[in-house]
Formats: structure tokens, C-alpha cells, sequence
């Protein structure tokens, strides 16, 4: 049985990453077995909250009010259904030396005083907010919650300290402040925190993005005239769920003269000889998300659509080769072309083309590798950064497009990609 996450269980060793990095990096089979260490959740969930705390120890905040799903996972382990992602009706509150509270939707809280027993029970209280308004402020529940809040940061000596909120409604802002509480920005505190990701992260990640290899098998072989681009994403979120994805959150399938300029979404459109095509994944697998963009033709293609394809890669490769600990990201974003080099106006006209963003319990995490942010606010990459680099290129009949992204995990001496579906060279699907 594991024991609740008091500060008394918690011990400077539970910092540590644990990492492995001789030889490949893993990717495990699902279920926990007797003969094979696989994923440690218990040593998961001290090192997240020990992180946590850590980078709030750091800032100025003496407590962090969280919001955000991704934030509340990473503090108390706790996660109900995907359907709560946005209704922002659950919280958590991480105080001075005091284990989480955890604040959840009605019955959840009990199933946690059942289940999750790394929590002290009577730190799992039923409660609701706003739920994005539909229960009105004037209802006196915002109002409630925020002198609760202050009741308990007040017992755990924090009172005269700022209280870092990651994000909230505008009412539970001024219901905050006027329950006595200095609010700052916690999503900064919160995204320092999880930068790093510890070796049981990075076996989730890597097993995620093994999922992700065997829907691209599946696309390759699949693509043809006849099917629709809705067609290909339904089948790929089937998969993925058979495999044991707990959230698809999109998939992208662009195809033809859709491909330039990149709409980020799928149609009914049908695939026909000769389209480019490219698609991005982006799903979880206990909660570890991937984002991972494969380009295919269909049964041919023209020298134009090749040549986009080969400039794509190597702008990619270029960015892989340099990415090692120490290194900054406007290093790396000055090795991808300017926004005018590839037929847009301006680099927020590109954001998100020739781009880099972290992994982990969030799609966008650090770092963030662009042209538009990082050559004037740089940031030092660093062993156990796991991020996603992807690369497009505009095809020269001026409707092709290829688009390539992997996911690399920064070791002590570079990286190592775990994204494996092959992309050296354009794949043609169905060749006649």
C-alpha cells in the first residue's frame, strides 16, 4: 500500500530523475509484470510532488491554486474524465509544508478517499466553482471556496505570501482578493516544475509515441483514392483507443491543395492519385501526450512535392544534430528559415511551422523553440527535456506542402528521437 504524500514521506532523494541512459531507451509492454521493472507510479508521484514544491519553494508564492488538469495531475495524481479538461470545476492547493488538498466533482472525491491512498483522505473534499459560469457567481460558491482557501493557507503560515494561480475564472479571481489573498502568476511556477521529466516520464512518453508508430503503419497502408481524410481519422483514434490511449485530442489530416497554407484540421475530402499528405497525432497514454506529423503520397509524386519533402528533413535533421544540454533554443531556432523564406509575411504569420514545444502531461510545455520567441528570450535546454521538433516546407506548385515532426528525449550527451515511424525519405503509399 502506498503512503499519503505527507512532507514527512517525502525525502530530497525522491528529486532524483533515476535516469538510464545507456543503451536504447525503452519501450515497455503495458501492464505491470513480476519479472521486469517497468513504470514505478509510486516513485512517479513523489518526484512530480517533490518537483512541485520545489519550484514553489523557489519563487515568491507561498502557495500554488491550481486550475489547470495538467497542473492538478502533476500535484495530487488525481484525473477523472476527459470531459472536465475545460469546464475548470476542479481545483487543488499546494501550501507551505502541508500534502495537497484536492477539491473534486462531487462523488470523485469520495472515489479518491477510496482509491488514492498516496492522499490524506481528509484532503479530498467535493467541491465545484463556476463550471465557465453556469453557476453564477452570486450563487456565493466562488466566495465560499476563496475564504476556504484562505482558511487553510492562514493555518499553514503562508498567509502574508502570494498564492501563484495557474488560471481560473474572472469571478474566482476578484473572490481571491477579496478573501484577503495577494494573487500571482502560478503557471510559471508550475511549468519550471515540470520541465524536467523523470525516467518513468520518459518511459511514458516513449511508450506513447510507440503507439503513435503503429498508426502510421496503419495510414501507410490504408491511403488510397476513395478514402477521405475523416476516413483516416476515424480509424487512427479506434486504434488508438484499442491500444490504451485515454484521450485523442486531434488528428490532423490535410491532404492536396489543402496542404499550403497548413489549416490545422481534417475535411471530408477525398485523397486522390499524387496528393501530398501529412498528418499529425496528438493523444495520451496515461496522460503523456504525443505530437508527431508523418507526410505520405498517394501512389506517386511529382519531383516538386520530393524536393519540399527533402528540405523539410533536413531543417529537421539540422535541429536534431544540435540538440544537446547547454545548448539555447534561439541556437536552434536560427537554423530553421525565416518566415519570408517560406512565402509568409512575418514570424507570427508562421508560428508553429518550424517549431519546438516540450512534452509531458500538456501538448505545449518547455520548451517552446521558435524564431518568433526564442532569439530574444532563449532558454538552456537540459538533460531529461523531452520536446517535439517539427519542420514544413511549401512545395513549389504552390499547393504541396510536407510537414515532419519527432519527438526527442534530451540525454546527458545529446538526444535520442523516439518518434521511430520511418520519415528519412518521403513514403508513397499504395505505389503504382
Amino acid at each position: 500500500m502506498s503512503r499519503a504524500l505527507t512532507p514527512s514521506i517525502l525525502t530530497p532523494q525522491d528529486l532524483e530523475p533515476h535516469w538510464q541512459w545507456e543503451g536504447r531507451l525503452p519501450a515497455w509492454g503495458f501492464t505491470s509484470v513480476d519479472f521486469e521493472r517497468r513504470i514505478d507510479h509510486d516513485r512517479l508521484r513523489r518526484y512530480r510532488l517533490s518537483r512541485a514544491r520545489e519550484a514553489l519553494k523557489k519563487s515568491k508564492a507561498g502557495s500554488l491554486l491550481l486550475f489547470d488538469v495538467n497542473n492538478i495531475r502533476y500535484v495530487s495524481a488525481t484525473k477523472i474524465g476527459e470531459w472536465e479538461r475545460d469546464k475548470m470545476c476542479r481545483f487543488c492547493l499546494l501550501t507551505g509544508d502541508e500534502a495537497p488538498h484536492v477539491w473534486d466533482f462531487g462523488s470523485a472525491a469520495v472515489h479518491h478517499r477510496k482509491y488514492s491512498d498516496w492522499l490524506v483522505p481528509d484532503h479530498c473534499h467535493a467541491g465545484v466553482t463556476g463550471m465557465r459560469g453556469t453557476i453564477p457567481p452570486s450563487f456565493g460558491l466562488m466566495k465560499k471556496y476563496a475564504e476556504d482557501i484562505a482558511g487553510l493557507i492562514r493555518d499553514a503560515g503562508m498567509i502574508d505570501m502570494p498564492v501563484g494561480v495557474d488560471y481560473a475564472e474572472t469571478a474566482m479571481f476578484h473572490a481571491l482578493q477579496e478573501a484577503g489573498l495577494t494573487v500571482v502568476d502560478g503557471q510559471q511556477i508550475m511549468l519550471s516544475a515540470r520541465e524536467i521529466k523523470n525516467w518513468d516520464e520518459i518511459q511514458l512518453l516513449t511508450q506513447a509515441a510507440s503507439m503513435v508508430d503503429g498508426v502510421y503503419h496503419m495510414i501507410y497502408e490504408e491511403l488510397k483514392p476513395g478514402v477521405r481524410e475523416n476516413d483516416i481519422v476515424a480509424l487512427a483514434n479506434k486504434l488508438l483507443y484499442e491500444m490504451g490511449s485515454d484521450d485523442v485530442e486531434a488528428i490532423n489530416a490535410i491532404s492536396g491543395e489543402r496542404c499550403n497554407p497548413h489549416p490545422h484540421n481534417f475535411t471530408d475530402r477525398l485523397f486522390r492519385p499524387g496528393d501530398q499528405a501529412f498528418f499529425d497525432i496528438l493523444q495520451s497514454y496515461q496522460g503523456y501526450r504525443t505530437c508527431y506529423y508523418r507526410t505520405f503520397n498517394i501512389g506517386r509524386a511529382t519531383p516538386a512535392q520530393r524536393d519540399a519533402y527533402v528540405k523539410c528533413r533536413e531543417w529537421l535533421d539540422a535541429a536534431i544534430q544540435a540538440i544537446k544540454p547547454g545548448v539555447t533554443t534561439d541556437q536552434v531556432a536560427k537554423l530553421w528559415p525565416k518566415a519570408q523564406e517560406f512565402g509568409f509575411p512575418d514570424e507570427l504569420s508562421a508560428f508553429g511551422l518550424q517549431f519546438g514545444h516540450g512534452l509531458g502531461l500538456a501538448l505545449h510545455e518547455r520548451p517552446i523553440i521558435s524564431r518568433a520567441v526564442s532569439l530574444d528570450n532563449p532558454m538552456e535546454i537540459q538533460t531529461g527535456m523531452v520536446f517535439a521538433l517539427e519542420t514544413y516546407c511549401p512545395a513549389a506548385d504552390g499547393y504541396s506542402a510536407a510537414r515532419i515532426e519527432e519527438e526527442v528525449v534530451v540525454t546527458d550527451r545529446g538526444c535520442e528521437v523516439i518518434s521511430l515511424f520511418p520519415a528519412e525519405e518521403l513514403p508513397i503509399a499504395n505505389r503504382y
